[in-house]
């Protein structure tokens, strides 16, 4: 099998892969990944190294790509810089929801910032 038959067929099942994960993200509420996964005939490790494959994909699709930036205004007072544990922090914005903080400085690339809220709201 030629390299760019072996591509094709990798983007094919990414594809599919990430039809099944929109999927099951919007399953009814009160159902369990492990549920949808059964009626679907995959196993829970199968679906989750399938979203894993499929985020990890559409990460290194993005690396490529230069994101705008934009200046979001933030009061000073938000911003971190006092020492914590006797360790240096950098200063930045903590993000808190729930049961998750972020704490992102100017050099936090853009990429990373966006899968890791996209993990958080998907745990929430």
């Amino acid at each position: 099998m030629s390299s760019e038959t072996t591509m094709v067929a990798a983007n094919f099942r990414l594809q599919e892969w990430a039809t099944q994960v929109r999927e099951c993200q919007g399953r009814p509420a009160g159902m369990s990944v492990i549920d949808w996964c059964a009626g679907h005939g995959i196993t829970k490790a199968d679906y989750y190294y399938r979203l894993r494959r499929v985020r990890e994909a559409c990460l290194e699709g993005l690396q490529g790509e230069t994101p705008a930036r934009q200046i979001v205004p933030v009061q000073p007072r938000l911003l971190r810089q006092e020492k914590e544990h006797g360790d240096s922090v950098q200063p930045g914005l903590d993000i808190c929801t729930g049961r998750f903080s972020v704490h992102v400085t100017e050099s936090t690339p853009l990429p990373l910032l966006a899968a890791v809220l996209e993990v958080v709201l998907d745990a929430e």
